[in-house]
């Protein structure tokens, strides 16, 4: 059992930089793959990055360049840094944990992974 819990969202204003962090509870945490959805009402859910378990990394078209996903295995912990913040960048983002292929497929969101609780990031322009 894996029990994820968030951090770091807030509001900032376009430009700014914020940092999520996801603290992972359990054993492991390195054979999983981790990755960042998003979601605002109204919208489809978007990946919008994600690092294997390996540390290969993937960025939606949408953030390449401005979000950088990381992780600390020894301190099962993920992160995603998020500069040059847009307003359009504003969501819920959950961070996800899925240990299927987690070395070379992209975590998915369905029943079979873990969740964290999802944080607001708001972007004001």
């Amino acid at each position: 059992q894996v029990q994820l819990v968030e951090s770091g969202g807030g509001v900032v204003q376009a430009g700014g930089s914020l940092r999520l962090s996801c603290a992972a509870s359990g054993r492991s945490f390195g054979r999983y793959a981790v990755g960042w959805f998003r979601q605002v009402p109204g919208k489809e859910r978007e990946l919008a990055a994600a690092i294997r378990s390996g540390g290969r990394e993937y960025y939606a078209d949408s953030v390449k360049g401005r979000f950088t996903a990381s992780r600390d295995d020894s301190k099962n912990t993920a992160y995603l840094q998020m500069n040059n913040l847009k307003p359009e960048d504003t969501a819920v983002y959950t961070c996800v944990a899925d240990s299927r292929g987690a070395n070379f497929l992209l975590p998915r969101w369905d029943d079979n992974v873990y969740r964290g609780q999802g944080t607001q990031v708001t972007v004001s322009s």
